[in-house]
């Protein structure tokens, strides 16, 4: 299933190129937070770096996930576009030691795929889950492409359902199960 969504998510990059823009639009539609934990896109994800700039402008601090062992919840630190980043445990670009460590009020997460009710196909480490699960009040929004949304994606003990997704086309709340 993920070798199908990766390839899926590819295509849609490639048909897509301004969909991060679009997506940026909706920024207003999000569930209101001060601070937003982002990503840094790899591969063929949804850049955020449009959405960062949308959520700046209207005042909002951003901060990226910090994977410091990779059985472990993520810690989030500080981050505005520009500043330098290195490699964390799991090779994924993040902030410096010494910037600041901070809880967000809302996650964005990179997905493969997703379904109405919250379901989420990640890349199969677990990061995002065992955070989702250590802090359980957090928002936890998908960003990606309208076309990786599928009918339903089966959820083991261990998936943390998502709070909605953004999209190109808007921002969508998941539907009660």
């Amino acid at each position: 299933m993920r070798a199908e969504a990766r390839n899926a998510r590819r295509r849609l990059a490639g048909c897509e190129p301004l969909a991060a823009e679009r997506a940026a639009v909706f920024a207003a539609e999000l569930p209101p937070a001060t601070v937003v934990a982002v990503y840094r896109a790899m591969g063929s994800e949804m850049d955020p770096e449009p959405l960062v700039q949308a959520l700046w402008s209207a005042g909002v601090k951003t901060c990226l996930p910090v994977v410091l062992e990779r059985d472990a919840p993520m810690i989030f630190r500080c981050w505005s576009p520009g500043e330098p980043l290195e490699e964390d445990a799991a090779g994924c670009p993040a902030p410096l030691p010494l910037a600041e460590v901070v809880d967000p009020d809302l996650i964005l997460t990179p997905l493969l795929a997703f379904d109405d009710y919250g379901g989420r196909l990640g890349q199969g480490g677990g990061f995002y889950d065992r955070t989702f699960a250590a802090r359980p009040g957090v928002i936890r929004i998908g960003f990606g492409y309208s076309g990786q949304r599928v009918e339903r994606l089966p959820m083991e003990s261990h998936d943390v359902r998502l709070h909605g997704v953004l999209t190109e086309v808007g921002y969508t709340a998941a539907r009660k199960v």
